[in-house]
């Protein structure tokens, strides 16, 4: 029986993050978008489907949809 050994690797990894950014601009031209996650970082991402200031949903370099703007707690364990 023929394994790929790539395969096998591949599930050991895990699925890219889900991100909650904040939708600094809008290139319509480009079909790009600059975000801000909560920690601070900046990033460009794919999409144009979320308004500037609002929150969206990044996974994988793009945004897959509008955020719901709920308060925001980190906990330390």
């Amino acid at each position: 029986m023929a394994t790929n050994i790539w395969a096998r690797f591949k599930r050991l990894l895990p699925d890219s993050p889900l991100i909650i950014v904040t939708v600094n601009s809008v290139n319509l031209v480009a079909g790009t978008s600059m975000v801000t996650t909560v920690g601070g970082g900046g990033m460009k991402v794919l999409g144009t489907a979320v308004a500037v200031g609002k929150m969206a949903y990044v996974k994988d370099g793009a945004i897959i949809g509008e955020a719901p703007n709920l308060q925001h707690y980190e906990i330390g364990v």
